[in-house]
């Protein structure tokens, strides 16, 4: 995001807590202005003198969520809404909400639009369907909040998750030999690819109010709608070899949709996604090429986010409320 952001000619602050600071795969940009702070306890005077807040921050997939909902609620959704007000108090005026194409949950349309019924069915997408409704509450003449309802993500960054259904197949195939499929493989899924989300988010800063103003934009592209199956298929002809193999170990997915992306491609027409599952496949396995990625590695904290919390916790490095110990007591 930074970075694509920086090409268009913003001036970036990062702000992060760092549970995650460790876990990467390659060299991470550090000429980045960064603030380490909890998204939960900004104040006001954090963020005095920006244009805009670009929103990320979330327990950011169901497995976590699940871990412990409240901290989900918390973080995700109180958490978000604290972070709007402080912003509408400092005089921001474009809040970007990083949503989830999830909230859509098993539906039953066609293709899922902006105007489509909610049916979200875990903490995470509960979370990002409350914090929608809230950030609209919050939406006046000098504050403009932004739905983006990203698709599945999927790509090679720095810090690289393998906890995501693309990366994940390609990381399995690369490391075994076997794309391994834990359920039947049949759920639709749109996917975007990272650095598509970050063009959105940049399409629409640069956007006139008036188009953006507290609107909800599905991110992502039509063609880009996939059963798992399909890309699995992708996924072994890339690796030669290769074997899909379907585990059963989990019992068949109930999110299960299809979206359209014609209201991001009609109001802005500055977004042009680049990327495609098929080019995303062979963009991660030269990513794992070049990290030497082993078996091992797929159960890896560096690479699973819900096992780098755990190991936080354990380790008594973050407190009951997922703060850090040494700033609470500081």
């Amino acid at each position: 995001m930074a970075a694509v952001l920086e090409d268009r000619g913003h001036e970036i602050f990062g702000l992060d807590t760092g549970y995650f600071a460790d876990c990467s795969m390659g060299p991470v940009a550090s000429n980045l202005n960064m603030i380490r702070k909890d998204v939960r306890d900004l104040k006001s005077a954090d963020l005095r003198g920006f244009d805009a807040v670009v929103h990320l921050a979330a327990l950011s997939n169901d497995p976590m969520g699940e871990l412990r909902p409240d901290w989900t609620y918390q973080i995700n959704l109180e958490g978000s809404l604290q972070l709007a007000r402080v912003a509408r108090d400092a005089g921001v005026q474009r809040f970007l909400f990083s949503s989830s194409c999830s909230i859509y949950g098993a539906s039953d349309q066609e293709m899922a639009t902006e105007l489509s019924p909610f049916q979200p069915l875990s903490a995470y997408a509960i979370s990002k369907v409350k914090t929608e409704e809230g950030l609209n509450a919050l939406a006046d003449a000098s504050f403009s909040p932004v739905y983006l309802r990203n698709s599945t993500a999927y790509g090679a960054s720095p810090r690289m998750r393998l906890d995501l259904v693309l990366n994940n197949l390609a990381a399995w195939a690369f490391t075994t030999g076997n794309v391994q499929i834990m359920s039947d493989g049949t759920p639709w899924r749109p996917l975007v690819h990272i650095e598509d989300i970050a063009r959105a988010f940049a399409a629409v800063l640069d956007a006139p109010r008036d188009v953006i103003h507290n609107q909800p934009f599905n991110v992502g592209a039509d063609t880009e709608n996939y059963q798992v199956r399909d890309v699995a298929e992708y996924v072994r002809q890339a690796v030669p070899g290769s074997v899909i193999r379907y585990s059963g170990e989990s019992a068949p997915d109930p999110r299960n949709y299809r979206v359209s992306f014609a209201k991001i491609r009609r109001e802005l027409p500055g977004y042009q996604p680049v990327w495609n599952a098929k080019k995303g496949v062979e963009q991660v396995l030269r990513a794992y090429r070049d990290a030497a990625l082993v078996k091992e590695d797929l159960q890896d904290r560096n690479y699973i986010r819900l096992k780098q919390l755990r190991y936080l916790l354990n380790s008594g490095e973050l407190d009951d409320s997922l703060r850090w110990k040494q700033l609470v007591t500081a």
